[in-house]
């Protein structure tokens, strides 16, 4: 795990949000929204490599912390740093869970649950809109 990710703050309008991301992108990051199971990016993805915030490139998870959790959403037992992503409390959906966000630009990424694999026993579950995927080289 990194000890120093990008944390400088990132600040647009909704305007300029809707015009570099896609619907899909803008409805999960911008509008806390949710891509049903199976259908998003990277649910299924082996590859090594950095899944980044889709919204302003800072780094989140790294591919070895990736795990087949079933559920159909990206899943990392760990964030690359503690740093690089925020918890809050969600009460929607009549649900208690702990959101998480990305800490650069406060981006909607998912949810973490404490069912995950060791060493964390948490499981990330991201929505693979809110991400960006680069291979390592």
């Amino acid at each position: 795990m990194t000890d120093t990710p990008n944390t400088k703050k990132v600040s647009k309008s909704e305007g300029e949000w809707k015009q570099e991301l896609t619907p899909e992108q803008f409805h999960v990051t911008r509008e806390h929204g949710t891509e049903r199971a199976f259908t998003g990016p990277y649910w299924d993805n082996k590859e090594p490599g950095v899944y980044s915030c889709v919204c302003c490139g800072a780094p989140l998870f790294e591919g070895e912390t990736k795990f087949d959790s079933g559920t159909g959403w990206p899943s990392f037992f760990a964030p690359i740093a503690e740093a690089a992503v925020s918890a809050h409390e969600d009460g929607s959906h009549s649900m208690r869970r702990t959101e998480v966000r990305c800490a650069a630009c406060d981006a909607h990424l998912g949810h973490v649950f404490p069912d995950g694999p060791k060493p964390t026993g948490q499981r990330f579950c991201m929505n693979g809109h809110a991400l960006k995927f680069e291979r390592s080289k």
